[in-house]
């Protein structure tokens, strides 16, 4: 079944941003729900059930070294993670605790799969709330038939639906006591780089989080990744080929102006005096544009790169707002960075008491940061 993802370039960035709501449940229902009571008993437990799974398969990554049947790449692995891991504690001032130093074989091409959702004619997405984490624009399963039969029952409300693997996810450093997140076969086996910007990213939502925001929380964990993932490169001493990164980020950045392109257009549309009917058939020629835009891209510059075919064939208002939320705020992280002196602790103290203001003066905040373009269509994207 298609995801509607892009891969590898901006479905990396999306998977990595993945914040995994069912793991994130699941410990919340370890801590809370029993005591408290909450709503979707059922699910929540399954995601206790599923997380647990999940840490009993790790092994700190000493023992898997220590292990003669290791594989040799995943030894590697293994040994690079750990490079990364004490660079991001050195370098980029990330939590020092046991998250990424244990590492688990799930024997699935997944962590969680995750359904969002959204209108026929809106970009607002859909959200679940959960105690502990506040409320989320996905929902997360361990188990893909679950996921598929959850987006079948959204669709069937005549909701824009998409689902997507993730490969990772973070549980805001509040499962340390069981061992922390491990390290998972499901993204080790990814570029250096990949592997590097998901461990950073990952240990950038146990810095700052904002309950119920989930495009602040994935904006800056992206920021984090990409500003990290830079200096990661640079201490590395530019073994990779430039020209090759160059490529790829302008074809990244490409991508992304043609789907904003649409994401404004829609948000335009919805925002809109025409009837249904008249949206309807707009909102269709708008996504044919993006989709013929693409083959452009795909057939000049980007020499044929089939990376994003999945999410254009299948792009609509869910998959279309997923991406807002893990990209929109992103500049005014970077330039909020910038104004700090490119200092990582006190870029995160700033980013945490941005985190405790109320959402609509901390969007005006982020606003204030970013170019226009890059907020255009994000107050639509987000509930």
């Amino acid at each position: 079944m298609a995801t509607g993802l892009p891969r590898p370039g901006w479905r990396r960035a999306l998977l990595m941003a993945g914040l995994g709501a069912a793991g994130l449940a699941g410990v919340a229902l370890l801590t809370v729900c029993l005591s408290s009571g909450c709503s979707s008993v059922g699910y929540l437990a399954g995601s206790v059930a599923g997380h647990l799974a999940l840490l009993n398969s790790a092994r700190p990554v000493d023992e898997w070294l220590a292990r003669a049947d290791t594989p040799d790449t995943l030894r590697t692995r293994l040994v690079l993670s750990q490079r990364m891991r004490d660079f991001a504690v050195s370098e980029l001032a990330l939590p020092d605790n046991r998250s990424y130093r244990s590492y688990a074989d799930l024997k699935r091409a997944a962590a969680v799969w995750n359904v969002a959702a959204a209108p026929e004619l809106s970009l607002t997405l859909h959200t679940w709330c959960y105690p502990v984490v506040g409320c989320v624009s996905y929902r997360g399963f361990y188990d893909r038939a679950e996921a598929e039969a959850a987006a079948e029952a959204l669709r069937a409300q005549g909701l824009d639906v998409t689902l997507y693997p993730v490969a990772a996810y973070s549980t805001l450093g509040k499962a340390e006591w069981l061992g922390g997140d491990p390290l998972l076969n499901t993204f080790i086996g990814g570029s250096e780089l990949e592997l590097a910007r998901l461990i950073f990213h990952e240990l950038a939502h146990q810095v700052a989080y904002a309950p119920g925001d989930s495009m602040f929380n994935e904006s800056f964990a992206t920021a984090v990744e990409q500003l990290g993932g830079a200096r990661w490169q640079a201490a590395q001493g530019g073994a990779a080929d430039p020209a090759a990164l160059r490529a790829i980020d302008r074809r990244r950045s490409e991508f992304r102006a043609l789907t904003l392109q649409a994401r404004q257009a829609l948000d335009a549309l919805y925002r809109s005096r025409l009837g249904p009917e008249a949206q309807r058939a707009r909102k269709a020629q708008i996504l044919a544009e993006l989709r013929a835009g693409h083959a452009a891209l795909k057939a000049s510059s980007w020499n044929g790169y089939a990376g994003y075919d999945a999410f254009i064939a299948n792009a609509n208002n869910a998959s279309l707002g997923m991406q807002a939320t893990y990209h929109d705020w992103v500049p005014a992280f970077t330039r909020l960075f910038a104004q700090q002196g490119e200092d990582f602790p006190r870029f995160y103290a700033e980013v945490q008491r941005l985190a405790g203001l109320p959402r609509g003066e901390r969007e005006a905040t982020l606003r204030a940061l970013a170019p226009p373009a890059s907020t255009a269509a994000g107050p639509s994207s987000t509930p």
